[in-house]
């Protein structure tokens, strides 16, 4: 189960707090789901998740307007004893005394944003969905190529950080080298990103640690990026069969998901960032409907059913 603090969403979002709590960095939350408590405020309490950031806009502030100020303070004193993380008030509206008062009462804090509420609520979830998503590292080299996540992975001393480094001088980006931090942020989508404290750099054996950023431009490295392609380097074995039409697609499985996978031999003499580029652009035809195997083949069987009808009306059985 992961977790993120209170105040990390503080410091993202920018949140006012009202209440006067300091200690926000003892507040976890660990779902990604948020809840704008409607049914509530109005008394009905069952299936009410607790571990959800609770948030409130117009609709439930013009509601709570309406009420005496007593009936106003027994409906939040209901709904705050339940326990919740946090309340978020949106568009900068402003809060009710009695919201203050049973926010001290039980130690929830009260927080303000000026963002509009769907949007607000949209953001925070797609952050608690990338900070709460489960994921795991792996030893390879993340980059960025033609708008597809390549990650890279083979033994220590194959050449991946070569090629990543190849990539960045021909115009791309590079996400992490060496170790690669992969989330499951969706049912179909990976990203990956680099540990704080490597970020940017890449170790080159014979050379050492290179600040790429600093080197090539802050245009050549990226924070995050989805993973839509996995290529294994392994040396060149002459013993082993290696496709060379690319009529089956290959698949690996990473965290549950499967990704297009491409097994690249490496040798002497072969320009694996070239190779890469085009493992680049053809995953990305493949994925707008074109495989040029396919398209090859189709090609050959339509020039051999050509060949078998001239044959038979021209009476040839050679």
């Amino acid at each position: 189960m992961f977790s993120v603090t209170l105040k990390e969403i503080m410091d993202e979002f920018q949140l006012e707090e009202l209440t006067g709590r300091k200690d926000f960095e003892e507040i976890e939350i660990t779902s990604a789901d948020v809840n704008r408590p409607g049914l509530q405020l109005a008394g009905y309490m069952e299936y009410f998740g607790t571990d959800r950031m609770q948030i409130i806009g117009k609709g439930e502030t013009a509601y709570l307007m309406q009420l005496r100020e007593s009936d106003r303070y027994r409906r939040l004193d209901n709904f705050f004893k339940c326990g919740f993380p946090c309340m978020v008030v949106a568009r900068g509206l402003g809060v009710f005394p009695e919201m203050i008062e049973v926010g001290r009462k039980y130690n929830i804090p009260v927080l303000r944003t000026d963002d509009i509420t769907s949007r607000f609520m949209s953001g925070v979830i797609r952050y608690l969905n990338v900070q709460l998503a489960p994921r795991t590292s792996m030893h390879g080299v993340l980059v960025e190529v033609y708008g597809e996540g390549i990650l890279i992975l083979g033994e220590s001393g194959v050449g991946k950080s070569e090629i990543a480094l190849e990539l960045v001088k021909r115009g791309h980006r590079l996400v992490a080298d060496d170790n690669v931090e992969i989330r499951k942020v969706s049912d179909r989508t990976l990203v990956g990103t680099a540990p704080d404290i490597i970020r940017h750099f890449i170790e080159i054996r014979g050379i050492g640690i290179l600040d790429v950023k600093n080197l090539y431009g802050v245009g050549s490295v990226k924070m995050t990026e989805n993973i839509n392609l996995v290529i294994k380097l392994e040396p060149w074995n002459d013993k082993k069969i290696y496709d060379r039409l690319g009529l089956e697609d290959e698949f690996t499985e990473v965290l549950g998901l499967t990704v297009p996978c491409l097994t690249i031999p490496v040798s002497p003499g072969r320009n694996l960032a070239i190779i890469v580029e085009v493992a680049a652009m053809n995953n990305r035809q493949k994925k707008m409907g074109y495989n040029a195997a396919q398209a090859l083949s189709e090609r050959v069987l339509g020039n051999i059913n050509k060949n078998n009808i001239y044959n038979n009306e021209s009476g040839y059985m050679g």
